[in-house]
């Protein structure tokens, strides 16, 4: 992401150039922050809808297995993995669905949070600055 004024060449006289206050850089700097923290729960969103993934491949591949499979069955918790059997473990794993599947809303409303925040910036930003600051994400 670029976040810069773009400052007209030394000897030229631009009449749109507008110096930047410590209120825009503090704007400036609020946009660039909450563009990081955008991107960090991003990812995290990624990570936990692979989760929520993992537990719904889990829970149909559990329906698959005979009465001899499901004594005990093993689950990965942290590093570890515990073994339960078939009743505790559909149960188990339901909870932690529903667990992953409220922290997925509510990092789905942060991150709507962040980005009205972001576009409202952006406009008070562009609207000042014009074409001489750039807010726009690069893909490199």
């Amino acid at each position: 992401m670029s976040l810069k004024v773009v400052n007209a060449p030394a000897g030229s006289s631009d009449s749109n150039a507008k110096p930047v206050t410590a209120e825009d850089q503090r704007k400036i700097n609020r946009f660039a922050r909450l563009h990081l923290k955008s991107e960090e729960l991003k990812s995290d969103l990624k990570k936990k809808n692979n989760d929520l993934q993992n537990l719904n491949d889990a829970a149909d591949e559990l329906l698959l297995l005979d009465d001899a499979d499901t004594q005990k069955v093993p689950l990965k918790v942290g590093e570890s993995f515990v073994h339960y059997d078939s009743d505790s473990i559909t149960t188990k794993i339901e909870d932690l669905k529903q667990r992953l599947e409220a922290e997925i809303e509510a990092l789905k409303a942060t991150e709507a949070e962040y980005q009205t925040e972001m576009t409202q910036l952006k406009v008070d930003l562009y609207g000042k600055f014009g074409n001489n600051i750039n807010l726009e994400i690069d893909d490199d």
